[in-house]
């Protein structure tokens, strides 16, 4: 009964069977000769299973709860993450579209034990993900936020900025702040966020697996370069952490160099401390402890994931940066705000910001954040865009159909599989007999994937075309 609650999604690739086959990952030599000589990996075992199928994992939105099928085994490591049989055709499912469940590599999902087991989550919270795209990091920490919390996902090459933007906008939460900049554009922020995390951009050793591009690039003088890149990177991001605040730092590869050296030169500086985590044995982590810096190794052979590190730092002085002066604010007046409470469940907690094209929902306390940091960031979107005034009606936007901020009691309709596929290619669907007049949401299993407008003898799509499904699917 549980299966049938989800759909049952083809597999990617000729065949399941196809799936359990050993694949030929041919690893560079030179990499080959320095895994050799690191300690802490059985050579051997460690080069097999580059040979092995990666594994699928998921992790599901705890403000869209979904049926798990029998065939989805934990995560260890999140209470949310699971591991799936073989990888489905996940563009044929309604509820990977909806923000149901984010695809993630299950290692990095490690960032949920190091957030609740270093930071109070139950206080307000300032979170910075610095390199944030595509949002597996930023839509877990998401999960993590209390009400008077915020992050801001920052993300630096323009062109990865929009994948990001979609990610959070299915993922639903409106306590986020979307930029666009360079490290070196935050100074004027230093000491004000509680925690800092830098997934640092790598040579990808650790993707190997399933990464032909990393395997064909890599050479120890790329190794040095990223090391150089992320020494830039740390310099910019620890200036950002408050006294008492934490580092959070990932990549995922193996390198020394990119890994416990990079945190061993922040620990020189003599304001950082090493933290650690407990991680119980029969996770297969490494918990490696080089020069003290206390690390956390994914290694593919002990763990069934990709190959990762992660370490956190807190800082122990430092002066706390000064709130900056903000721009003042275009705010909705009261009488067409009022129009807008009706479509939210909390509309006291936002406020109503006037952007150039649609009005913006903000969590009030934001607002500040906003009219700060907006005055020498590139601000892509503060809590998200509630849609247009047109007189005394509002023409939603998408992202408030997948905000978890919609009232409830929003007028919906349930489709079916084979229609709600329909709708995501942004066909014409046909009313039935009961569906509401008017603005409804586009329903599967409950979840809301966009907008329709139902008229007497038809419906119009809302959803964007430029989201829209654009390969063939048997419907």
């Amino acid at each position: 009964m549980v299966e049938r609650q989800f759909p049952k999604l083809k597999a990617a690739g000729s065949s399941p069977v196809s799936r359990s086959l050993t694949i030929q990952v041919q690893l560079p030599d030179l990499f080959r000769s320095r895994i050799q000589k690191q300690q802490d990996i059985e050579a051997n075992a460690f080069f097999e299973s580059f040979q092995q199928p990666v594994p699928v994992s998921v992790r599901v939105n705890p403000a869209k709860t979904i049926a798990i099928p029998p065939s989805w085994q934990p995560v260890p490591w999140h209470p949310q993450g699971y591991y799936l049989p073989q990888r489905p055709d996940f563009t044929s499912d309604p509820l990977f579209h909806a923000g149901a469940y984010y695809v993630q590599e299950a290692s990095s999902m490690f960032l949920y034990q190091v957030l609740t087991q270093v930071a109070d989550l139950k206080q307000p919270l300032k979170i910075l993900d610095l390199c944030a795209a595509p949002g597996g990091k930023s839509t877990l920490i998401l999960s993590l936020l209390n009400d008077q919390s915020f992050l801001v996902a920052n993300e630096v090459i323009r062109s990865r900025v929009q994948p990001l933007k979609q990610n959070l906008v299915k993922w639903g939460n409106p306590n986020m702040l979307l930029s666009n900049n360079d490290p070196a554009d935050f100074e004027f922020l230093e000491g004000c966020f509680d925690v800092v995390v830098v997934d640092a951009p790598c040579s990808g050793e650790g993707m190997f697996r399933k990464d032909e591009k990393a395997r064909n690039e890599w050479s120890p003088e790329q190794v040095m370069l990223c090391a150089s890149r992320q020494n830039r990177i740390l310099d910019k991001a620890a200036a950002l952490v408050k006294k008492d605040g934490f580092l959070v730092y990932s990549t995922c590869t193996f390198a020394n160099e990119e890994n416990e050296e990079q945190m061993q030169r922040l620990l020189d500086s003599g304001i950082w401390e090493s933290v650690s985590i407990n991680v119980p044995p029969e996770w297969g982590i490494t918990a490696s402890s080089l020069n003290g810096v206390k690390g956390y190794r994914f290694y593919p052979h002990k763990v069934k994931g990709e190959g990762l590190f992660m370490a956190c730092l807190q800082k122990t002085s430092g002066d706390n940066g000064e709130e900056v002066s903000g721009k003042k604010l275009s705010f909705l007046p009261p009488k067409q705000a009022a129009v807008l409470t009706k479509w939210l469940t909390n509309p006291a907690s936002f406020s109503f910001v006037m952007g150039k094209e649609q009005i913006y929902a903000m969590p009030a306390f934001m607002t500040e954040v906003y009219a700060r940091l907006s005055t020498r960031l590139s601000i892509v979107q503060c809590g998200f865009p509630i849609g247009k005034l047109a007189g005394d009606d509002l023409i939603p936007s998408h992202e408030l159909a997948l905000s978890t901020a919609l009232h409830e009691q929003t007028p919906a309709v349930e489709l079916d599989l084979s229609n709600a596929l329909l709708y995501l290619k942004k066909g014409s669907l046909k009313p039935e007999s009961g569906w509401p007049k008017g603005w409804a949401t586009a329903n599967y299993k409950g979840k809301r994937l966009g907008w329709m407008k139902v008229m007497p003898n038809r419906m119009n799509n809302y959803y964007p075309a430029e989201w829209r499904i654009l390969k063939d699917i048997e419907i």
